[in-house]
């Protein structure tokens, strides 16, 4: 085998603080981004998993840094991101958080709690403004338009690859075994993966990483 890829995973979800007991987050449960780390390990690469909140085991042989919030999954990446030749970001992120968190438990009133909410971060806007060498590939998760919402994605974040899926069909999704799944890759090429097991796709991905990288980089 060639050169091992130093392969970038995040997972999970992350949970963005209204108050010190309550937040926001996502059904994601890290399953897909577990399936890219064994499927990475299992082809010889060196694996690292920023980790969001989540009771999935971990497979053996990955570096776990653990995150909560979207700022500390960004800052993570980021710190990781220049010595990985692949980022694979399956992670559920939050697009937006409270503006202002309270510092105290806030308790059930009369009159109706409102939140100011502000965007995070783009961890993908910000890893491909540092690219150097590095393969980028993203997830879409949708629940309409889903492939245009997808391609928007590729171009606006300029990634090699992403992975739409469909979350709201039937036994797919956030916590299921599978996606319905659909591959687009920079070039313009589409693949429709229909209705695919996250280990499947996770091999598919990382063959595909490995395709990618070896175009890019001489010697891997």
């Amino acid at each position: 085998m060639s050169a091992p890829l130093r392969v970038l995973v995040s997972a999970g979800p992350t949970r963005e603080f209204i108050d010190p007991v309550r937040f926001l987050s996502n059904p994601s449960t890290g399953k897909m981004g577990m399936a890219v780390c064994a499927a990475a390990v299992a082809a010889g690469h060196v694996v690292t998993l920023v980790l969001g909140p989540t009771h999935v085991a971990v497979p053996a042989g990955v570096q776990v840094i653990p995150v909560v919030s979207a700022a500390e999954m960004h800052d993570a990446v980021l710190a990781q991101f220049g010595a990985c030749d692949v980022l694979v970001m399956t992670a559920a992120v939050a697009d937006f958080r409270p503006a202002t968190p309270a510092t105290k438990k806030q308790h059930k009133a009369g009159a109706p709690l409102t939140l100011t909410m502000e965007p995070t971060a783009d961890i993908l806007m910000a890893a491909a403004a540092r690219v150097q060498r590095q393969v980028l590939i993203g997830f879409a998760a949708e629940t309409g338009a889903v492939l245009a919402s997808a391609a928007r994605k590729l171009r606006e974040k300029h990634l090699d690859l992403i992975i739409a899926n469909d979350v709201q069909y039937a036994e797919a999704g956030f916590g299921a075994a599978r996606l319905r799944a659909w591959a687009l890759w920079r070039d313009g090429a589409e693949r429709d993966l229909g209705l695919a097991d996250k280990t499947a796709l996770a091999t598919f991905i990382v063959a595909e990483a490995q395709r990618m990288a070896a175009a890019r980089v001489p010697g891997i």
